[in-house]
């Protein structure tokens, strides 16, 4: 990006006090002050373990020639500094005025909600993209458009980072984006300057209460993406909100928007609506009747909750009138979605599904899908993340037990936490339903009787539930999914569980053979 004055930034903010020159030029933004770089503007904001302000002296010796912070800083008379009222939502309209607000350029939807925010994003994707257009997907697995894809650290980058990635985009000719909107996104202002098109909300139920509190303040951030960045910017005339009308808080959140919005479901009342469904271990099908067609479809995803997907994402293709054809082709275009029960192919006689599954309601959605569906016994091995909502523990642990014919409780990303400490919450839901407990070496040839075991140790948790496992049987290994790294202390490893798995039953099969 060439510079940009200072003066010429500072008219996208409403700032309280300006000391020093505002006709610098300011050659890039930043919010880490170690990326500094000469001429650059440092914006001091408070993170989640350290506060901006803290670090101005670093960002000035690294060549800061502006400072934007809600407390005045002691810095050179050379160092322009702006005082401004949030920190965050200065670096959000900085951002956009720096890249040249590149969201008005773009065509963009916004999917927020508990569950099911990615699979709905590769549906929207899959479908834009048997229409024609040039789409960019910003989300929990990485962001990616013109065939290239990128780690994304985070489900929603920081306001700079969205804005660097969208002027990216539409530079290389993208024309739409779905963008998945966490809830610590619409708290920090992340997508305070971005403009959408299209919101979606999926669902709500218990999760991040270790960030929010509670339920309402979580319920709060979650409704600001239709409330507040539809209503705002150049878009609110034509602007859509899509809602999962069979969610309590769907057909509340429809009673408040003031934008046009569209209600999907399976219930009476929806514009978007699923018929006839039917839900097989090879995927679901079923009719999508909406205002202006009806047509039949059939999905690879498996598992009830992936209706309520498909036809969040066909909401979407309706209010930008695509074709029933092509709306029919997106859905049926698309495969998979990594770690969304991912099947792994093996030749050891098991269907073994690999999931993200990492709150009360995901994992009881996937394991009451699977439970309807498995032919045999269904087994399954999970966690639950350290330094994260310990409350959600035993309810995980309750629900893995009344629907599993054995849990094995293992870790997930521990963190800074004792993984023995998280087991014992997590037991004590399972316990709580389910009063057979097997040693790990009990299981060596099988079970007989429903039951629960406990390993710390993620990979050999994973082998005790395979190797436990016979011909006919269903596993899911849940928690992790698309993930490629376990936090372990302070330090990230790497760890898949696809790959586990498939090791796993490759040594499984070869010894069954013998």
């Amino acid at each position: 990006m060439d510079g940009v004055k200072l003066s010429s930034l500072l008219n996208s903010l409403v700032v309280k006090d300006v000391v020093g020159l505002e006709d610098q030029i300011i050659n890039s933004i930043h919010y880490d002050s170690r990326s500094v770089k000469p001429g650059g503007l440092f914006v001091a904001i408070q993170g989640l373990r350290a506060d901006g302000h803290g670090f101005v002296d670093d960002a000035v010796k690294r060549g800061a020639a502006a400072i934007v912070a809600e407390k005045a800083p002691f810095v050179p008379a050379s160092v322009s500094v702006v005082k401004v009222e949030s920190a965050r939502r200065a670096l959000a309209a900085l951002s956009a005025a720096f890249y040249g607000d590149p969201s008005r350029e773009l065509f963009v939807i916004g999917i927020t909600g508990t569950n099911g925010k990615t699979t709905t994003a590769y549906f929207i994707e899959s479908m834009l993209s048997a229409a024609g257009f040039n789409v960019g997907v910003i989300g929990t697995i990485n962001y990616r458009f013109g065939g290239q894809d990128f780690p994304n650290p985070v489900t929603t980058p920081e306001s700079l980072d969205l804005m660097r990635i969208l002027r990216q985009m539409a530079d290389s000719g993208v024309t739409h984006v779905v963008i998945e909107v966490s809830s610590h996104a619409l708290d920090q202002d992340r997508v305070a300057c971005c403009e959408f098109d299209v919101g979606v909300f999926t669902n709500l139920s218990r999760d991040h209460l270790d960030y929010h509190g509670d339920m309402e303040t979580y319920w709060q951030c979650k409704k600001k993406l239709c409330l507040e960045c539809l209503e705002l910017g150049s878009k609110q005339a034509h602007a859509v909100a899509v809602i999962n009308w069979d969610d309590t808080k769907g057909k509340e959140l429809a009673s408040e928007v003031a934008v046009k919005s569209l209600r999907v479901g399976l219930s009476e009342g929806c514009h978007v609506r699923g018929e006839n469904v039917q839900v097989t271990l090879k995927g679901v099908s079923g009719r999508v009747q909406t205002p202006e067609d009806h047509f039949d479809f059939r999905s690879h995803m498996v598992g009830h909750h992936n209706i309520h997907n498909i036809l969040a994402a066909t909401g979407v293709a309706t209010t930008m009138r695509l074709p029933a054809p092509i709306i029919k082709a997106g859905i049926e275009n698309l495969q998979g979605v990594p770690g969304r029960l991912e099947p792994v192919v093996n030749e050891a006689g098991l269907c073994v599904f690999i999931d993200y599954a990492h709150t009360p309601d995901a994992l009881e959605n996937v394991l009451t899908a699977l439970k309807g569906l498995a032919s045999r016994r269904l087994i399954t091995i999970f966690g639950c993340g350290g330094d994260r909502d310990r409350e959600k523990r035993p309810m995980m642990g309750a629900a893995a037990g009344r629907l599993s014919d054995l849990s094995v409780l293992t870790s997930d990303n521990p963190r800074t936490e004792a993984p023995e400490a998280i087991l014992s919450e997590i037991t004590a839901g399972t316990a709580s339903v389910q009063g057979c407990r097997y040693e790990p070496k009990e299981l060596a040839n099988g079970f007989d009787r429903p039951g629960y075991t406990v390993e710390p140790d993620r990979r050999r948790a994973i082998a005790l539930g395979l190797n436990a496992a016979r011909r006919g049987d269903t596993v899911l290994i849940a928690g992790k999914g698309h993930e490629t790294y376990q936090i372990i202390g302070e330090k990230t490893v790497p760890f898949d569980d696809r790959i586990v798995a498939k090791e796993v039953l490759e040594s499984l099969s070869g010894r069954r053979k013998e």
